[in-house]
């Protein structure tokens, strides 16, 4: 089955057309920066990948991915020459709350059901319901699936997704803890335990997809027992410009000293906090490192600040779990930052992950899972590439196939 994959963030494209027969990717985009003057488009094409690179300047999300269907019906290189050679799309969805446990078909009722969804995670969910209308005109005739983040925390117990405030606020508007980064999260521990030889059902493993958005997760057994993320992704980690967990107390202290209202405070909370609100700059962890190594003191606090959350995240889930054989490095930041990973584990090899600094900084290894902890390392250290849109592929074939 050819899918079209559709990744959409809050200022992010990331597509794929992918034949699920032989998990085969034939075209892969990446929108960056979205909204601002620099924002960029790359695509390419199976086999060789050579990007040819567009300005999207002015483009929401949602413009981006329809300037995308036009070039590659257009682009004589491209695996297709027209919209109805795809026989589904999946979509990324970060919140599904309450009414979506699992891949479900998008139909007219379940529409409604993701509107609603878009409090549960403001910087994504809207972007890519955007993304979801205009394919649903475009292509009315073709079978679309929403592949949730937060399925895969669906079996987290109560005693980790309930919050200890009053009970009647889960019955009335079932606030709990939903989690995000699901498919990533399951697709590193499954690579991770093809990478220890061992099936995941028998593993204890810690997940950390650090990204712009990050989130920590304790998958016990295969399944997500904990994860770092909430109600909303606001909670948990320092995030690209997501505050994470704070006094809740500081919220309404600073509304009240500043006069701002409850929109305001939350995107301040959402976009201008975490490591940009600290930094005071670029939410980038590429161009903050940059800054700290030119001796930038509020780009070292910042660095600083990420580091301990994440050590304090991982130190709090080995205390939860009954065992740990491994954490997993994944996404963009545990992925490509040697430096930030050297970092994070200085601080954690007293508890048994013990990084071999020479394979954390294997050159050309960038793409390639791999364990980089020292041989005898009580619990070893996975880095692995995440293909959340693989995955999604996968499960929009299943679904659409029992159509």
């Amino acid at each position: 089955m050819l899918v079209l994959v559709v990744n959409a963030g809050s200022s992010s494209l990331k597509s794929q057309l992918i034949q699920t027969d032989g998990k085969i990717s034939l075209m892969r985009c990446l929108a960056e920066k979205v909204g601002a003057a620099d924002a960029r488009m790359s695509i390419s094409y199976a086999p060789e990948f050579h990007k040819a690179t567009y300005g999207v300047a002015g483009l929401s999300v949602a413009e981006c991915l329809a300037k995308l269907l036009d070039i590659i019906c257009d682009d004589p290189e491209s695996p297709i020459s027209g919209l109805d050679q795809i026989e589904a799309i999946g979509n990324r969805i970060v919140a599904g709350g309450e009414y979506f446990t699992k891949t479900a078909l998008i139909d007219d009722a379940s529409w409604e059901n993701l509107l609603r969804c878009e409090e549960l995670a403001p910087l994504h969910n809207p972007a890519a319901d955007e993304c979801i209308a205009m394919t649903r005109r475009l292509l009315p005739n073709t079978p679309q699936a929403a592949v949730f983040d937060t399925a895969f925390h669906q079996t987290m117990p109560p005693k980790a997704y309930m919050y200890p405030i009053p009970y009647r606020y889960y019955e009335d508007y079932a606030i709990r803890r939903y989690g995000a980064h699901g498919t990533s999260h399951r697709y590193a521990a499954q690579q991770a335990a093809n990478l220890l030889g061992r099936p995941l059902r028998d593993l204890g493993l810690i997940t950390c997809h650090l990204g712009n958005g990050g989130s920590i997760t304790a998958v016990n057994h295969g399944k997500s027992i904990d994860t770092t993320m909430g109600f909303t992704p606001l909670e948990g980690l320092m995030m690209g410009t997501r505050s994470g967990s704070i006094d809740p107390a500081i919220i309404t202290y600073i509304m009240r000293r500043d006069g701002i209202d409850y929109d305001e405070m939350e995107r301040i909370l959402n976009c201008d906090s975490g490591i940009k609100g600290i930094a005071g700059g670029s939410s980038d962890m590429r161009d903050v490192l940059q800054q700290a190594a030119a001796g930038d003191e509020r780009a070292n606090l910042a660095i600083d600040m990420y580091v301990y959350r994440i050590q304090k995240a991982i130190g709090s889930y080995y205390a939860a779990m009954t065992r740990t054989d491994a954490v997993v490095m994944t996404a963009g930041i545990g992925e490509n930052s040697a430096d930030l990973r050297e970092r994070i584990f200085a601080g954690l090899a007293h508890m048994g992950m013990i990084l071999d600094k020479e394979r954390n900084r294997v050159e050309g290894a960038i793409g390639m899972n791999r364990i980089i902890s020292i041989d005898d390392s009580p619990i070893r250290i996975c880095v692995v590439t995440t293909d959340e849109e693989m995955r999604i592929a996968r499960e929009t074939d299943n679904l659409v196939s029992m159509m």
